[in-house]
């Protein structure tokens, strides 16, 4: 079994040592990315190859000003013209796709902005993803929050005034199953009025059980949709089989779920490339499950403990103003969200030209929030975070600040009847 693996304490076994080497030295010794492991539903959708014919094809350096130009004078945006408006071609151009940018979220969002917190309840993770605080060798701290701790924490962050809350944990079946993330689901119910989760994908009657548990929607980052890359960086688990990570939500949309999100870690592989395979993802499968709700993620590497080598200056914030604006031209009513992984002063910035959701008092450390909430000392073990935040504003600081900059904070847009 390979989650034998993972790292309950500060020192690794020589068993686990080996391993670690062997996959990171022996491409021969990993299991195939594109194969599915026993117990993974294999679904009949076309959207895959749809996307992967589209960003092996794309030649962003051919795309030329006079490109960018006539993709911005079109009244609605076609692929092509979203491929024009990626390139390096359309940097000079960032000032007029803010604009138009601008004016696509004022139209379809008006001057909302959307908050949430997300609470991580488990960091166990059975994947060796090379890039991630919570991979199964690295040295941290491990814990998972029982039913009693999840609903201390979620009662914290309701009384914050918060009604929306995203559910996550590390990607370990044996630590965190359907079940058990279920039941977190339940609890939830009784302090919030939205609830999302990000946690390993899982088979279409499993995301049923879920969403009857009472979740509305989830969030799956594929990382990156460069498969080539994707092997060399998720080395070990089920993570690993890329096919089926990038059908997850599918299954989650056939499972019943109101709405899905979607994601590229920008920085992991060429982020022009996956930033057009991120929205066609989303493009294609709106056309498909047309009352979905959908929305894209936009994050970039993070610091996590342990590995100083990740960072996120691979993507700067130009080219990821530019990659937003993009996304709202090319998709005008798809929501926009985020993360705490950016900086203050950028999220004040983009959520008045195109994004529509931000995160608020954020923790990504496991059981802390009455610490970070309350200012109270927190007693008992605590789990490690998954990265570095930037933006560590609270709820309250964040409402504010988004108000003083004459935008409305919108908290729940949903009603069940």
């Amino acid at each position: 079994m390979e989650n034998q693996f993972f790292v309950d304490s500060q020192q690794l076994s020589p068993q686990a040592l080996a391993r670690k080497h062997q996959l990171e030295t022996d491409p021969s010794s990993r299991k195939s990315h594109m194969e599915y492991l026993p117990g993974m539903e294999q679904i009949n959708s076309d959207i895959l190859q749809k996307v992967m014919e589209q960003m092996n094809s794309y030649d962003y350096s051919r795309y030329t000003a006079k490109d960018v130009q006539t993709a911005l004078e079109h009244e609605s945006c076609s692929i092509e013209d979203f491929k024009a408006l990626l390139s390096p071609a359309a940097q000079p151009f960032l000032e007029q796709m803010a604009q138009r940018a601008r004016l696509e979220t004022r139209k379809h969002f008006g001057n909302t902005v959307y908050l949430f917190t997300p609470l991580y309840i488990a960091n166990y993770c059975e994947n060796y993803c090379v890039y991630c605080g919570f991979n199964c060798f690295n040295h941290i701290s491990r814990m998972k929050l029982t039913y009693e701790q999840i609903e201390h924490e979620m009662k914290i962050i309701a009384d914050s005034g918060m009604e929306e809350i995203l559910i996550l944990t590390g990607e370990s079946r044996s630590q965190s199953s359907v079940e058990y993330i279920g039941e977190a689901c339940k609890l939830a119910r009784k302090y919030f009025r939205m609830v999302g989760l990000e946690i390993y994908p899982v088979n279409t009657d499993e995301y049923h059980y879920l969403h009857e548990c009472g979740a509305d929607y989830v969030t799956v980052f594929q990382e990156t949709y460069d498969a080539d890359k994707y092997e060399t960086l998720h080395l070990m688990g089920h993570k690993r089989v890329w096919p089926y990570r990038f059908e997850a939500q599918e299954r989650a949309l056939m499972g019943g779920m109101r709405g899905v999100a979607f994601s590229a870690l920008l920085g992991l592989s060429d982020f022009r490339k996956d930033a057009l395979a991120s929205a066609l993802h989303v493009y294609y499968l709106q056309r498909k499950y047309p009352q979905a709700e959908m929305s894209l993620s936009c994050p970039r590497l993070r610091p996590i403990i342990n590995n100083d080598k990740i960072s996120p200056m691979d993507v700067g914030e130009t080219q990821l103003c530019q990659i937003i604006c993009a996304y709202r031209i090319f998709l005008p009513f798809v929501g926009i969200t985020v993360s705490s992984r950016e900086s203050a002063s950028f999220r004040n910035g983009i959520v008045k030209i195109a994004a529509t959701k931000v995160s608020a008092g954020v923790s990504t450390g496991i059981g802390d929030h009455e610490s970070k909430y309350t200012g109270k000392e927190q007693h008992g073990a605590q789990g490690d975070e998954q990265f570095e935040i930037s933006d560590g504003r609270s709820f309250a600081a964040m409402y504010r600040d988004i108000s003083d900059e004459g935008l409305q904070p919108v908290l729940n847009d949903y009603l069940y009847v």
